[in-house]
């Protein structure tokens, strides 16, 4: 006799699979990943064949970049727009059908429940993002260079952005009576991500520091090979809550009142452990040109400099030199030094009619009551201004420069692939376990 867990998880597989959302997103996600890489790998190609050298020229012919990025990107898109309508309507289904009744009638927590429906919904997602590893194979076929640690980091971001997704469908079913204004509840959420982000440029501040926890942020950062733990330990956070704010909201027979105190105490409990997760410092640079980090001489030089540095950089949010700063340098000093405080000073958002003032444009260390100013920008200016600081020498050169993999390559074979046996494999796949059920 099968364990209520496994007759769930096969009653949710069965469900799943006769989902006609689910085959409708496995369809489209083949070409969508197949204009995404036959378009990389032409570009890739592209540039080798000019510009490339038999050593390479650096981040330009890095797989990471030039690959892996947007090749994945095209699953961001379809865990954004498709797969909310796959969880919605696993999770809607049971209730409109009835089958939730009969759920509750087995000896499983209302947590145990949604947790179940959230590992159907998973492994369909994860069947999902297969087109992706077909251009990873395909990748490798014409030659290419494979950095196995940066391309499992890029994989990880787009599974852990998944999860996320289902967590949001899950609550958003478990909070609507029907399934459109689920959809609608989910789409706002979305929109909702992107305007923190909008609002992130243009204002900086704490929206800056709230931007930084978004998909999409948190997805661009496994994109670029690096791995933070605050924002993974959040990322588990918000996908736990989501889950068990659906659980709390799926129990018939439970009035509303307790299901408002105990989602209640669920966001109090949530906005601890985000505060807590937050301020982890921990991260790992998986990047095989170490494209966030600084050379590791230089790194072990820094981290002799005793005290801590306080940095306050006078430049707008939407200065396009704030950006390149906070991007090339900043980013690798934090990985450097954890406890350094980095602070942007701005009196409006664009510093158009700023540049006139005196401190525009001015960086300011201080350390152990020491003060430096400076308006180099790069990263070369703000570590030689950093070690200058700190009484710290600058290291010698270790010979760690990335030349990257330029390969003069065409996508043979990708547009077969992903426009014509993709979509044939899943379609006939659909009739056949469709007709079944």
């Amino acid at each position: 006799m099968r364990s209520p867990s496994s007759w769930l998880f096969a009653k949710e597989w069965r469900e799943l699979t006769a989902s006609r959302a689910w085959w409708v997103m496995l369809l489209v996600i083949g070409p969508l990943v197949g204009m995404s890489f036959i378009g990389a790998v032409t570009a890739y190609g592209e540039l080798s064949g000019v510009n490339g050298a038999a050593a390479g020229v650096g981040e330009a012919f890095s797989p990471l970049v030039g690959i892996w990025a947007p090749t994945f990107s095209a699953g961001e898109l379809a865990a954004a727009f498709l797969l909310p309508f796959v969880g919605i309507r696993l999770v809607s289904g049971d209730r409109h059908s009835g089958a939730l009744k009969i759920e509750m009638q087995h000896p499983l927590s209302s947590f145990a429940r949604v947790s179940i429906k959230g590992v159907v919904l998973l492994a369909g997602w994860l069947i999902a993002t297969m087109p992706a590893v077909i251009g990873v194979m395909l990748w490798a076929s014409y030659g290419g260079s494979i950095y196995v640690p940066e391309l499992v980091t890029v994989i990880a971001g787009h599974v852990l952005n998944g999860c996320l997704t289902i967590a949001l469908a899950a609550t958003a079913a478990a909070l609507t009576e029907h399934p459109a204004t689920a959809a609608i509840v989910t789409l706002t959420v979305t929109v909702g991500t992107w305007l923190i982000n909008f609002a992130a440029a243009v204002n900086g501040g704490w929206w800056e520091r709230a931007a930084a926890y978004t998909p999409t942020a948190m997805v661009a950062e496994f994109q670029r090979g690096l791995w933070r733990a605050d924002v993974t330990l959040v990322a588990a956070c918000l996908i736990l809550a989501g889950m068990a704010l659906a659980a709390i909201w799926l129990r018939l027979g439970v009035t509303v009142r307790r299901r408002v105190q105990e989602t209640g105490a669920l966001v109090i409990a949530l906005s601890l452990a985000i505060a807590a997760a937050s301020i982890v410092t921990a991260s790992a640079d998986t990047s095989e040109s170490r494209r966030n980090s600084f050379s590791t001489n230089e790194e072990a030089a820094l981290r002799t400099i005793p005290g801590d540095l306080r940095i306050e950089a006078h430049f707008a949010p939407e200065d396009p030199r704030r950006s390149d700063l906070e991007l090339r340098a900043f980013r690798k000093l934090r990985r450097a030094l954890p406890s350094v405080q980095i602070e942007y000073v701005s009196a409006t958002s664009t510093g158009l009619f700023e540049q006139t003032a005196d401190r525009y444009g001015e960086i300011s260390y201080e350390l152990n009551g020491r003060r430096l100013v400076s308006r180099n920008t790069t990263a070369e200016g703000v570590l030689e201004s950093v070690m200058e600081l700190g009484g710290v020498s600058s290291p010698p050169d270790n010979g760690e420069i990335f030349r990257g993999h330029p390969l003069a390559a065409r996508p043979r074979g990708a547009a077969a692939v992903f426009y014509v046996a993709w979509p044939l494999i899943i379609a006939a796949m659909a009739f056949y376990v469709q007709g079944r059920t």
